[in-house]
């Protein structure tokens, strides 16, 4: 049976060391060029389909985490706090309370909207002991997450529109989707209840339906603030697990205030749709590592070259250039063809690493 673990050791590309602990991989040399070769994959797509990325620090004060509804309904999956003298510090266990930060840094116009916050960050999360496991399961999680900030006319548009840019990242990767599940609230008090859960579970099939998607409606799935879609695989073994999301939250921004001005000059909130393309690049990388029997697809030695080619030969004064505007400091490579979407997702490269 193929096993990430074995394969990853055998290949160089991650190592499990007692003295760091359990659930806290580090990665080789050779497993962190296969990581960045994704990375930058993810980070060129989402820049064409209008991301602006940003960098945020893995730890906040208990006051944000307690109005994002983290330690209310999610404490059990954080880790413990740490007192800095003025209050307690708390590793994250998601990054959409920060981007949450990233829309209030200034206010917006619904001439703005949506607006699209990407980035690829740490979280940490409490895992117990007896389900960690090579990459599949970890406490430090490297994501790829986004989250869009729009009106909510908007919502469905964009849930589609993401859902269509999930399933070209799969296919580039060489992943296959068993099915979408559209995970709802059930029983209990781990949901917030003063929440339109219908509307925000409408909003989601809406846009499955706009992506031409059919989905298995699941109670007791979903987040604590909200319905999602989440897109399941299933590794060589036949165990189905969750690699990305799609979610709709209007609680985070009601709690954090969020606004923009309306045309009318009034201020309104907006909706923050969550989502994340290849989820974390741990539980990734194990799938990887599985599907492909450790012979990765061959675009990933060479996407790194054609993600990141600096614009030459071109003076640029205030965002335009002599031969058009210009796209954040990368070259325009309009009519051509990525590595990564070069032939057979699943194609075995002479260049790859092989075990033998």
């Amino acid at each position: 049976m193929r096993d990430h673990r074995r394969i990853g050791r055998e290949l160089g590309y991650f190592h499990s060391a007692p003295l760091v602990g359990a659930g806290l991989p580090i990665w080789l040399p050779d497993g962190a060029a296969a990581r960045h070769a994704v990375e930058s994959y993810l980070h060129e797509v989402e820049r064409r389909a209008g991301y602006r990325h940003v960098y945020s620090p893995p730890l906040a004060r208990r006051e944000m985490f307690e109005r994002s509804g983290h330690l209310p309904h999610f404490a059990e999956e954080m880790f413990p706090g740490m007192a800095d003298g003025e209050g307690e510090l708390f590793l994250r266990p998601s990054l959409c309370p920060h981007h949450a930060q990233v829309y209030a840094s200034r206010g917006r116009s619904y001439r703005e909207l949506p607006l699209r916050v990407g980035e690829l960050g740490p979280m940490h999360r409490m895992e117990r002991s007896g389900v960690l496991g090579g990459l599949s399961r970890v406490r430090a999680v490297s994501l790829n997450d986004g989250h869009i900030f729009c009106r909510p006319d908007q919502v469905a548009g964009e849930i589609a529109r993401e859902l269509g840019l999930l399933r070209r990242a799969h296919r580039a990767v060489g992943i296959e989707a068993a099915r979408y599940r559209l995970s709802l609230a059930g029983a209990g008090d781990k949901y917030v209840k003063e929440l339109p859960w219908e509307r925000a579970a409408q909003l989601l099939r809406e846009g499955l339906a706009g992506a031409g998607l059919r989905a298995d409606e699941e109670p007791g799935e979903a987040a604590f603030y909200g319905p999602k879609i989440d897109v399941q695989i299933v590794d060589p073994a036949g165990r189905e697990q969750t690699l990305s999301t799609v979610q709709v939250d209007f609680f985070q921004p009601e709690r954090f205030g969020l606004s923009y001005v309306d045309a009318d000059g009034e201020r309104r909130r907006p909706v923050m749709v969550h989502r994340s393309l290849l989820g974390s690049m741990e539980r990734l990388m194990a799938h990887l590592l599985e599907v492909h029997d450790g012979a990765l697809p061959a675009w990933w030695r060479r996407c790194r070259r054609w993600c990141c080619r600096s614009v030459r030969g071109r003076r640029t004064r205030r965002g335009s250039s002599r031969t058009g505007r210009s796209n954040g400091g990368y070259a325009s490579r309009s009519g051509t063809t990525a590595p990564w979407e070069r032939g057979s997702g699943r194609q075995r490269s002479a260049g790859c690493p092989s075990r033998r």
